[in-house]
């Protein structure tokens, strides 16, 4: 009898190599969650010395309005989404990218130059005007195979989280030295060396074509969830930097200069103990289990903080468990967005997805600010805490989609 041995052997190299990531899958992806990064790094550096930095100005003790400043461009963002998938959708993913780019660099220069807190708000709002962030997902989904999705998504993921990792961490000690004014010129210079490398370092692609709309949905139950899921997550980022450094400072008597001691050591920890998860739920098949999980340790953290955010223990503590949550969502959330989506309309319904991130950016500052403004910091936790029981029964209807056969 002829031994199937050397064929099976063959199935399994060919299988592998299917599923490792080509070298222009890797190019691509890191490229493009560098751009990615690089922009959420320009919106994030402020979030843990603004609303100390907001005291200085005239009506800085609004805290309404230094929420506002903080998620402005969530709105702006949120608005011009969609606009932005769809055009990526028709005029190219670059363009589209640079052009957001530019706009964003804009912004930063307005926020830059000016010393007052509206002034910082309309430069806040035309950063998030250059929304790419769906363009910028949907090309990445166009240079991977479904197979390799989650690798390529989890890498934007991960990054967003460096990102949110060295604003908090480097923040503090780059508002000594330059203020927050030169924060958000050194942002706008950034931004514009990223078109550089938009044009000439990412790799140009094929682009899915267009379908027909009748036949390719991009509202549905199932990317509502995902959509909903993104929007609270951010909505909680957001509303907790209108209280955590502020209660750093007073409560555990933390000074601005020394917050990066704090910030280092969660969220670096939070982030290698979520890359395990990370890797398990796609691997194993649990990825629905992690992330209701996830939702529940951030439920039981927002209470927590809720009643002992006073108490410094606690309060680090309580960082440490929303870092871990938010690092497994950031990561998991885009990957299952991009395979739920239909292969042509990736672009359109990323630009949903990412109008959902924006809007709870927003939300997050405006009602967090507002909460904290009419009732008390305590209240901010207490209102994230009611969204995440929402969350928790919403994500018992999640389910990791069917992965998609490998061309062959």
């Amino acid at each position: 009898m002829t031994s199937r041995t050397p064929d099976n052997s063959k199935q399994k190299r060919s299988k592998a190599n299917r599923i490792k990531m080509t070298p222009l899958e890797t190019r691509s992806s890191a490229t493009l969650a560098s751009i990615y990064g690089l922009r959420m790094l320009g919106l994030f550096l402020i979030l843990p010395v603004f609303a100390i930095y907001a005291q200085t100005l005239p009506d800085g003790n609004n805290r309404f309005l230094v929420g506002l400043a903080l998620g402005i461009y969530g709105l702006t963002q949120g608005v011009l989404q969609i606009p932005f998938g769809l055009a990526s959708d028709r005029f190219g993913r670059k363009p589209v990218m640079m052009f957001g780019m530019l706009i964003f660099a804009a912004g930063s220069f307005m926020a830059g130059t000016s010393h007052t807190l509206p002034g910082i708000i309309i430069g806040r709002a035309v950063q998030g005007a250059g929304a790419i962030s769906a363009a910028i997902s949907a090309m990445i989904a166009d240079s991977t195979r479904d197979e390799n999705r989650t690798k390529a998504m989890a890498i934007v993921g991960m990054t967003i989280g460096g990102s949110f990792f060295i604003s908090l961490v480097a923040g503090p000690s780059i508002y000594q030295v330059i203020g927050v004014h030169g924060m958000f010129v050194l942002t706008g210079v950034l931004a514009l060396a990223a078109i550089a490398v938009i044009r000439w370092v990412v790799p140009d692609v094929p682009q899915a074509r267009l379908a027909t709309p009748s036949h390719e949905k991009v509202i549905t139950p199932a990317l509502l969830r995902l959509d909903f899921s993104i929007f609270v997550i951010n909505f909680m980022q957001t509303a907790m930097f209108v209280v955590v450094p502020l209660a750093l400072l007073h409560d555990a008597g933390i000074g601005v200069e020394r917050q990066w001691m704090v910030y280092l050591p969660v969220t670096a920890l939070s982030f290698l103990l979520a890359v395990p998860g990370i890797v398990g739920a796609e691997a194993r098949g649990h990825m629905r289990s992690v992330f209701v999980g996830a939702v529940m340790v951030m439920l039981l953290t927002m209470l927590g903080l809720g009643f002992r955010y006073t108490h410094p223990v606690w309060l680090i503590a309580g960082l440490f468990f929303f870092f871990l949550a938010f690092n497994l969502m950031e990561a998991l959330l885009p990957s299952l967005v991009s395979r739920t989506a239909p292969q042509a309309r990736k672009g359109l319904a990323l630009g949903i997805y990412n109008t959902a991130q924006s809007l709870g950016l927003f939300a997050g500052g405006a009602i967090g600010g507002w909460i904290a403004n009419v009732c008390s910091d305590r209240y901010v936790f207490l209102a994230c805490a009611a969204l995440s029981a929402v969350w928790l029964v919403v994500a018992q209807f999640i389910k990791a989609p069917p992965k998609r056969m490998p061309a062959e």
